[in-house]
């Protein structure tokens, strides 16, 4: 399992606007300039994510993006899932039930559905606000220009 730039952005989109949207809106031009991605590239993750749940968008002058759900309710298996599909380590975890015709006798499906378990588990754990109070001190990237 590999996790594409487009979820680690998304989690690194969502932790920006829980930490400035304070009592209004966070415009994508300064979630892109702090966190270093492309405005539009930012915006097509947003709309993902506002299709997901998770984001309410605004347009216009006082326009942008804010969370929906509490930064303390937004696992990030949540966020990955939204954005990846399915992380189970093999597809024939993907269903529920197992539509596999082997998965009644196959020897390996233990280690796949222990790997799932432990994915799952360990991501769920963690919620944006878990991240927000166990993050380091931020740099300052006012002055830094936004790519494109």
């Amino acid at each position: 399992m590999k996790i594409s730039t487009r979820g680690r952005y998304a989690i690194r989109i969502l932790l920006d606007i829980a930490m400035h949207q304070e009592n209004g809106y966070v415009s994508m031009k300064d979630i892109a300039r702090r966190q270093q991605i492309s405005k539009k590239y930012g915006d097509q993750i947003g709309m993902q994510l506002s299709q997901a749940g998770l984001l309410l968008a605004a347009r216009g002058r006082q326009g942008g993006y804010r969370l929906i759900p509490k930064a303390q309710d937004v696992p990030v298996l949540r966020i990955l899932n939204s954005m990846e599909g399915s992380l189970a380590p093999v597809q024939c975890l993907e269903t529920d039930p197992n539509l596999c015709e082997r998965c009644g006798f196959c020897m390996t499906l233990p280690i796949w559905t222990g790997l799932n378990q432990v994915i799952n588990d360990y991501l769920g754990k963690f919620t944006l606000q878990t991240l927000i109070d166990q993050a380091p001190p931020q740099p300052e990237f006012e002055d830094m220009p936004v790519p494109d």
